[in-house]
């Protein structure tokens, strides 16, 4: 028995998407809704998702559709706080 950590992406488990909302930002979220991440490019974005791919043995795909922000990009307003999900 092989005392290797498994590499491999559990085919029924957690996907990484790597993709732009409508605005054009560069996102990576995973299919629970659990993870979110800000890009300035592809390259950064995609740097990440293999890295939390690598955790999670989650599989890592571009996303065909626009991706929908879980935490806006607005600006807090005034009267407002922040979100207590958003890092």
């Amino acid at each position: 028995m092989s005392s290797e950590p498994i590499s491999e992406p559990d085919p029924t488990g957690l996907v990484i998407f790597v993709g732009q909302d409508r605005a054009g930002h560069w996102l990576v979220q995973d299919s629970r809704r659990t993870l979110e991440g800000r890009f300035i490019s592809y390259a950064a974005a995609m740097h990440y998702a293999q890295a939390e791919r690598d955790i999670y043995h989650a599989s890592v795909e571009v996303a065909a559709m626009p991706l929908t922000p879980l935490v806006s990009f607005a600006p807090v307003g005034r009267d407002e706080r922040a979100l207590p999900r958003a890092a």
